[in-house]
């Protein structure tokens, strides 16, 4: 059963919601807004920020006070591919680190509609490319992101693959964005109960997103794409949002592979509601997310043990993928 904080949070959610976009919303101007009203996130002080480039995209490391030196988070945020940046999702972020006991590289990869797909994929799998250049393990890192971001790393995951290169631990998908076809029942049946994110909103996200791109390509809508030969997968979603389907479908399709993912449906909760600290379900979301990061990236320390640090090169994604 939900908690009384919960139920408060969607009344609140519920009261605030933004209007849906527009086809003809000026994207940049409302970005600029929301990037405003997220400008120098509270977190915990034991919580160093360090900003980095990665040539097309830029980010910053979140790291804790205590961590494994093996162990990286590559976090995506979330934000319907138009919205969103590495230091609204600080406080989210730090607190996965936390839980983990790892460093975060929380990316900001470009947004449409400047830059349409496959713009934010490119940034994401040059990202994993250039943690693997600065010698980490692909055993020690894990993939997550929320939302469009928790789409993304299971696309950058298939792409990664599809191309060749070593594979990361582990994949982390909190409520994700999987099909920008808008194809699942829970776009309907959850309207009215989703209190924060709207078929609309999407709609136009997905349109500036996708520009000419089919949206069942995999690599824009990864519930399409290949599941096999994938590390395992935890996906964490609300029952009450609109991308339910997005994320309980996932499971269909990792059964199907043969590969190891675990999607977690939380009673009464809201899309991404981990980024609400105060409330009950998050902690035991985030301590389950990060119980799994620690499992999963253990075999790191083995393999450098045992084999010394080498990493396998990468090989650049196939020109398929961009098709």
């Amino acid at each position: 059963m939900p908690s009384w904080r919960s139920r408060f949070l969607n009344l609140y959610l519920r009261s605030a919601k933004r209007r849906p976009l527009h086809p003809d919303t000026p994207i940049i101007a409302r970005r600029q807004q929301e990037d405003r009203a997220a400008k120098n996130p509270k977190i915990t002080s034991d919580v160093e920020i360090t900003p980095v480039s990665l040539g097309t995209a830029k980010g910053e490391w979140v790291t804790p006070s205590t961590i494994e030196s093996h162990r990286v988070i590559l976090y995506f945020h979330g934000g319907g591919y138009c919205f969103g940046s590495a230091e609204a999702r600080r406080p989210l972020v730090a607190q996965i680190a936390e839980a983990a006991g790892a460093r975060a590289l929380s990316i900001d990869y470009r947004l449409a509609p400047e830059h349409p797909f496959p713009a934010a994929l490119d940034d994401a799998i040059s990202a994993y490319r250039w943690l693997l250049g600065k010698g980490t393990s692909p055993q020690g890192i894990v993939l997550a992101g929320d939302s469009a971001g928790g789409g993304l790393a299971l696309s950058a995951c298939m792409a990664l693959r599809d191309g060749g290169a070593p594979l990361p631990a582990a994949v982390v998908a909190l409520s994700p964005w999987t099909d920008l076809s808008m194809s699942g029942w829970s776009m309907l049946r959850k309207a009215k109960s989703d209190p924060s994110v709207t078929y609309r909103t999407l709609a136009v996200c997905a349109r500036h997103y996708l520009k000419s791109t089919n949206p069942t390509n995999p690599f824009a809508s990864p519930l399409f794409g290949d599941f096999h030969n994938l590390p395992p997968l935890l996906i964490h979603v609300g029952r009450n949002e609109i991308l339910l389907d997005d994320a309980t479908r996932i499971s269909d399709k990792a059964d199907a592979a043969g590969i190891n993912a675990s999607v977690e449906v939380f009673d009464g909760m809201a899309h991404v509601f981990q980024q609400y600290a105060n409330l009950p379900e998050t902690k035991g979301s985030i301590s389950r997310i990060g119980s799994f990061i620690a499992s999963r990236t253990s075999q790191a320390v083995k393999s450098k043990e045992g084999a010394g640090s080498t990493v396998t090169p990468f090989v650049p994604r196939q020109k398929s993928a961009k098709s």
